[in-house]
């Protein structure tokens, strides 16, 4: 399975999966308001999938550093090595949203050192839509992977660096204009968004089908909020899963950005730090 982009369509993986080489499938069902990704998965997931935990498997223990924060390279080797990610095999990751979740594991497997990871466009819905196999049921028992975590593959930016980033370069909320004006803040104890940062919500990265959009649209969509080659870029949202969708569609459109990995759960943290509100 070819890697030119951190995308792969149904069609593809389909293909993929009955090659000899087939990737592994990680299932990254999640909603903050519930119900558990688990009973998504249990109701029906694409064969050979393994379930994954967002809150066990993708992130460390909630507190200051946010309420997603980067797990300790330990947590994560012991994390993906139980999902059986293996050096040298490809993985895909899915949701049932809007990528921001599967992101989130793409993000963390290119951070960790592993390159050979893709997210599926358009998720569970686009597989179904294609008519192509689900089963159901509680999920196999993974066979053990290798995976040697080495953080770095990814860039990251701490809330000293994201207040940078807002100054010099482009920082993007990529939470719904509401939360980001502070008209509404429904998860964390203080609305309103990083001083100089640019809202740009995460659904402004997809199609009406679900899919992301071309490279091209999408790079026109971030020249527009002013990223462009040579421009420091950061995202963030609520708590550093939904921003990971934002990296990779910069990504898709040939650019880059960090991810502020603690993001508004870890601004508002400490008091000291400047709250604007507004458009």
């Amino acid at each position: 399975m070819g890697m030119a982009s951190p995308l792969v369509s149904v069609e593809e993986l389909s293909s993929a999966l009955a090659s000899a080489d087939a990737p592994l499938l990680l299932d990254v069902r999640w909603s903050l308001t519930g119900p558990p990704g688990i009973d998504s998965y249990r109701a029906g997931h694409l064969p050979g999938s393994v379930f994954v935990d967002l809150d066990r498997d993708l992130a460390g223990p909630p507190g200051p550093a946010g309420r997603h924060p980067l797990p300790e390279p330990e947590q994560a080797t012991d994390a993906l090595r139980r999902l059986g990610v293996r050096t040298g095999r490809a993985v895909v990751a899915y949701d049932d949203g809007d990528a921001s979740v599967a992101a989130r594991a793409w993000w963390l497997l290119r951070w960790a050192g592993h390159a050979q990871v893709r997210v599926l466009d358009g998720g569970y819905a686009a597989w179904l839509a294609a008519g192509l196999p689900v089963v159901a049921g509680d999920p196999p028992a993974a066979t053990p992977g290798d995976v040697v975590v080495r953080p770095g593959g990814m860039p990251v930016a701490d809330a000293d660096e994201a207040a940078v980033v807002a100054r010099a370069g482009v920082l993007l909320d990529v939470r719904a204009p509401a939360r980001f004006r502070g008209d509404t803040e429904p998860v964390d104890p203080v609305a309103g968004h990083v001083p100089g940062a640019r809202n740009a919500p995460l659904a402004g990265n997809l199609g009406p089908d679900g899919r992301f959009l071309d490279p091209a649209d999408l790079a026109a969509r971030f020249a527009a909020l002013g990223v462009g080659p040579g421009v420091d870029v950061a995202a963030y949202c609520g708590s550093g899963v939904a921003a990971a969708q934002t990296v990779l569609a910069l990504e898709v459109a040939g650019l880059s950005g960090a991810l502020f990995v603690g993001s508004w759960s870890h601004w508002v943290a400490d008091p000291a730090r400047p709250v604007a509100t507004g458009p």
